[in-house]
């Protein structure tokens, strides 16, 4: 028997996709757990099972179509069974109405009646006993006039069809779709503006030290085939800061008028794809390693650019960090990647001059940038965290022997 297979809710929040490529056509045989399709939903491109083992009668949508959650995608069935759409439903049978009792009327008043058109037996009369007068069939005949004649409709006036110029006052212009990725960054920015009273911080630290740590030990990952940069000594960092101010480890409840203190420390780490920014998550970094984070960075950042990255890799953070400085950016305002309260920017770490003692040398100097909801933190609270952070750069011993180095 054929079946109509509809595309799920694929995760939390989806409500629709776009077919990016179809992996079956029309005739073929698919077994159960074969991909029938590649839908982009919310950040990733996901690929869609067959529910079946069968023979492909129907496909709906087209490549580049958007398609809605509980919209059928294919009908799926055996050899010599056909696709029909569903049939149209019934039209209800109208009933018949029950012809009205004969009413009491003169033969003059019938006649009239008669001359103008009106059935009497449906009239109510408003005469003595009921019955029907004069003055009740020309009242009935007016309204028939009414019904048969309505007032004339207004004009239709057509929308002007609003062209899309290619061009503008000053020159050829290039029309980009707001879509995909592109489109879901845009959502979750206004998101982010709309919920939240975003202020900034900023600082610099001496990563002299943390440089040195870097590169010694950069070697030995490369023999455990491990990319070591410096992000995740920084996150180790960050992940100690938080534990010592939890308001920046948080989100709002909005409607319960609260502030969400976690107990989990979940860092969100923004990634450059050639569609856009993704966001993956690196779950439970207190408990990791900095190889161990460094290793989760590379898979997660290499299936975000491959667009093959879990649903779930991209939920779920406590705290972001956007690393600009990977890319020569020195000081940004990143903005919040709600609901966090709070996001971290790292600017390029560059050989200054600093006074150190008495004397002036060059030391390597890493910015940062702390954007914040002033609904959930204070300034000075801000202020303090950033600080935390610039101890643990400028000293990483204090990190990196916590045993989970």
């Amino acid at each position: 028997m054929a079946i109509e297979f509809k595309f799920p809710d694929v995760g939390e929040g989806i409500t629709e996709g776009e077919i990016v490529k179809w992996r079956v056509k029309e005739g073929d045989s698919v077994k159960e757990g074969d991909t029938l399709a590649e839908v982009e939903t919310d950040k990733a491109v996901v690929e869609i099972p067959a529910p079946s083992a069968g023979k492909i009668l129907k496909l709906f949508g087209k490549e580049g179509e958007k398609i809605k959650v509980g919209q059928v995608m294919a009908v799926i069935g055996g050899e010599g069974e056909t696709a029909t759409l569903p049939s149209a439903v019934p039209a209800p049978a109208v009933a018949k109405k029950l012809a009205v009792q004969g009413v009491g009327a003169s033969p003059a008043t019938r006649s009239l009646a008669k001359d103008l058109g009106v059935d009497i037996e449906k009239l109510a009369g408003t005469g003595s006993g009921g019955r029907v007068t004069d003055e009740d069939v020309h009242k009935a005949a007016e309204e028939r006039i009414e019904r048969i004649v309505p007032p004339a409709p207004p004009p239709i006036v057509k929308p002007a069809v609003k062209v899309a110029l290619k061009y503008d006052f000053y020159g050829h212009l290039e029309r980009v779709p707001i879509k995909g990725i592109r489109a879901t960054i845009a959502r979750h920015m206004i998101e982010a503006r709309n919920h939240a009273v975003p202020a900034v911080g900023m600082d610099e630290c001496d990563a002299t030290d943390l440089w040195k740590i870097r590169a010694k030990e950069k070697k030995k990952a490369e023999k455990q085939g491990v990319h070591l940069t410096f992000l995740p000594f920084i996150i180790k960092a960050v992940v100690k800061g938080l534990q010592e101010h939890p308001f920046l480890n948080a989100s709002i409840d909005e409607e319960a008028n609260e502030i969400l203190l976690k107990k989990y420390y979940n860092i969100g780490i923004a990634v450059d794809t050639p569609e856009g920014l993704m966001a993956p998550v690196i779950k439970h970094c207190d408990e990791k390693a900095v190889l161990d984070i460094a290793r989760e960075l590379t898979t997660l950042a290499d299936a975000a650019r491959a667009r093959t990255i879990d649903l779930a890799d991209l939920k779920g953070s406590s705290f972001s960090i956007t690393n600009f400085g990977s890319v020569a950016g020195t000081y940004g305002v990143p903005i919040l990647n709600y609901p966090d309260v709070a996001i971290l920017g790292v600017g390029r770490i560059q050989d200054l001059p600093r006074v150190v003692g008495k004397k002036i040398v060059a030391r390597k100097v890493m910015p940062l940038s702390l954007t914040f909801d002033h609904r959930a933190v204070d300034g000075a609270e801000a202020a303090r965290f950033l600080t935390k952070i610039k101890e643990y750069i400028e000293d990483p011993d204090l990190f990196l022997l916590d045993g989970k180095a």
